[in-house]
């Protein structure tokens, strides 16, 4: 990502970063451009001073600017077009933040053609793994990939509590008047429960006991707080992408176990959503492969008449490259099977991946076997 960021600042006078609370947003960003004076319009003082003297703002604090968690002031933008209209200058700001759909909103109506719109997630396994972390995937499930776990050695299940009661529910409470707390908590535990699954909310309005109405205004929330994201099926109509129910996968695969209440990576390798939690793990690592480069994700999931399925399904010049995850750490060629169904049926297939956490890396005209910490390599 920080070669996509400095490659958007000389392209464009704006650059916008999101992506959800802890990500490491900040950090990289002053990282990759450290001669930028920092501001974090979370400070009451700046805050009050951004949005009611914006003149002065920009007085006392002259650019190249970062102005981190920018959809607190959202009227900035108007006056940063203003700014790089005049200067006409690459990179002179450098924009965060951590609500998606406010700050998409505000940014397509100040900024459009002016800024580079980027997303971060939280670490990839290959950054935790440079870093020297365990990326044993129980372990991983269990602490997720968010960095201060992993750098100050935190308890996960601490840290994500702290996290859910911190940024989540803080979040939900800005963006929506949420009036019972319990059930809305409810709600995500049994999220957690489905991840990976088609989404019925429905079913999960008559579970929670709250009308599918405001699921869906719940899920929307999730969505724009980086929360939780959604894998659309594959259909050669692009519109059936759109109606067709999607699968919901958490951004961080370590909240999913906290909500589950996984105390442990032993509790992970053993609970009966083992597989569906590996799944998120993938899903999510494959994501950030294809935002880290700057690109859209392009990835879907298939399942036909029979429910035959595929986890993965990525679209590359008009070729869909299909990609299995499993958990297993044992080679079979069963594991493929899927695979193969996918393309006798499908004749746009290219030969797919199978993504598992074994050793043994069997290839064929049809599949090849990697490790699932390779995953950003196959898309």
């Amino acid at each position: 990502m920080a070669e996509t960021l400095s490659t958007a600042a000389g392209e464009y006078p704006v650059v916008t970063l999101t992506g959800p609370r802890q990500a490491g947003k900040t950090t990289l960003v002053r990282a990759v451009f450290p001669e930028h004076r920092y501001c974090n319009l979370e400070d009451p003082e700046l805050r009050r001073m951004a949005s009611e003297d914006p003149k002065q703002f920009f007085h006392l604090h002259k650019g190249p600017l970062i102005l981190d968690e920018i959809q607190r002031v959202p009227e900035l933008l108007s006056w940063i077009q203003v700014r790089v209209d005049e200067e006409k200058s690459k990179g002179a700001f450098i924009l965060t933040g951590s609500h998606q759909l406010r700050l998409h909103e505000a940014v397509t109506q100040s900024l459009a053609g002016r800024t580079s719109l980027l997303r971060l997630l939280p670490l990839s396994i290959r950054e935790l793994e440079a870093s020297g972390a365990s990326v044993e995937k129980n372990e991983l499930l269990y602490k997720g990939c968010l960095p201060r776990i992993h750098v100050d050695a935190l308890s996960p299940s601490a840290a994500y509590a702290n996290y859910f009661r911190t940024y989540v529910e803080r979040d939900v409470r800005q963006l929506m008047e949420l009036r019972n707390q319990q059930l809305f908590e409810t709600f995500m535990r049994l999220l957690a429960g489905r991840v990976g699954q088609p989404l019925n909310l429905s079913g999960l309005a008559g579970d929670v006991g709250v009308s599918a109405t405001t699921l869906k205004q719940w899920l929307s929330i999730l969505e724009a707080s980086f929360v939780v994201f959604r894998l659309p099926p594959y259909y050669r109509t692009f519109g059936k992408r759109l109606v067709k129910s999607p699968k919901i996968y958490f951004t961080e695969p370590g909240l999913a176990c906290w909500l589950l209440g996984i105390e442990s990576a032993s509790e992970a390798a053993r609970d009966p959503l083992h597989g569906n939690l590996f799944e998120n793990l993938v899903v999510a690592e494959a994501f950030k492969a294809r935002l880290n480069a700057g690109r859209e994700p392009r990835l879907y999931f298939w399942q036909d008449s029979h429910r035959n399925e595929v986890d993965l399904v990525f679209e590359q010049q008009r070729k869909l490259i299909p990609i299995e995850i499993k958990s297993a750490m044992t080679w079979h060629r069963y594991l493929a099977a899927n695979l193969l169904k996918f393309q006798r049926g499908v004749p746009d297939a290219k030969s797919g991946f199978v993504l598992y956490a074994g050793d043994l890396f069997p290839e064929t005209d049809h599949y090849a076997a990697r490790h699932f910490k390779d995953t950003g390599d196959c898309l």
